[in-house]
């Protein structure tokens, strides 16, 4: 792990973590691996509420108590379930409250995004899929305003072509709804596109980010993190960094020289391993300073 008595030349502005709780912990409750992401000199974890919202009122308040205490991130990702382009009515309507239960467990707990999977193409063209997903995630936030309730929505960049998620439409989202900021999982964008794999091309992305949101945009990035196997049809399976083709270093080293702020989410399959690496080496990169 990281030597806490090395210090960079400045204070990290990224905060790295797990996307669940880390495999090494004992207990597998939210609490026990926000105690462990601590032992770990972690500083954030990712809430997978993948397979529906299961956490009470009550423990999400003890969450919040714990995490603060920690000095721990914390953010949330929305159930698989979520389809913002389904076809039946009361898919939407539960695709709504799926992302509504999230974002509510999410800001008791302190929580400051919640990541989802917007939609499927169904077929549809690309601008018509924009069009409808825009349509229903606006109901969500308006509602999520009349709660106050003002965490981060974050549509995720995706992995396959069959899926809306692309760099602009995340992006574009982001500009026309407030509330909204992209989650971009740069593995997925590798896999989708079999390239965005190197420096230039990693801080060209970051560029784009830059001339859609400005420098809030940089600010505030939340990123998915792992190695990946993909085919011509794009992502396949995560796998750990050493064993993929990413480039980590150089991704890191892009966003470093943009200083990009905010929370990377490891999702590979060791979690707590390739967290740490990436915390690492971005350490020693900040160490470097070239």
């Amino acid at each position: 792990m990281t030597d806490k008595k090395i210090k960079p030349r400045k204070p990290l502005s990224l905060f790295f973590g797990t996307g669940g709780v880390p495999i090494s912990t004992k207990g597998r409750s939210t609490m026990d691996g926000i105690g462990r992401i601590k032992e770990l000199d972690l500083d954030a974890m990712e809430m997978e509420f993948v397979r529906g919202v299961k956490m009470s009122e009550a423990t999400a308040r003890q969450v919040a108590e714990l995490r603060s205490k920690a000095g721990i991130r914390l953010s949330a990702h929305g159930p698989y379930y979520i389809n913002f382009n389904a076809r039946d009515a009361g898919k939407i309507k539960g695709t709504q409250e799926m992302l509504l239960e999230t974002a509510r467990i999410a800001s008791l707990c302190g929580a400051e995004s919640v990541v989802f999977h917007p939609a499927f193409y169904m077929g549809d063209s690309p601008e018509k899929t924009y069009v409808t997903v825009r349509k229903y995630l606006g109901d969500v936030l308006e509602q999520l305003r009349r709660e106050n309730n003002y965490v981060w929505v974050r549509p995720e960049v995706m992995g396959k072509g069959s899926e809306f998620g692309t760099i602009e439409e995340v992006l574009r989202l982001s500009t026309e709804m407030e509330g909204v900021l992209p989650a971009i999982d740069v593995a997925h964008w590798h896999a989708r596109e079999g390239k965005f794999n190197s420096y230039s091309e990693f801080v060209a992305v970051l560029r784009q980010v830059e001339d859609y949101l400005g420098r809030r945009g940089l600010d505030n990035m939340h990123i998915h993190f792992s190695g990946i196997r993909y085919s011509d049809k794009g992502e396949l399976s995560h796998l750990n960094l050493k064993d993929s083709d990413f480039r980590y270093i150089e991704l890191l080293r892009a966003l470093r020289d943009a200083d990009a702020k905010g929370t990377i989410i490891c999702e590979s399959p060791n979690l707590e391993e390739d967290a740490a690496l990436l915390k690492e080496t971005y350490l020693e990169l900040m160490m470097a300073g070239s």
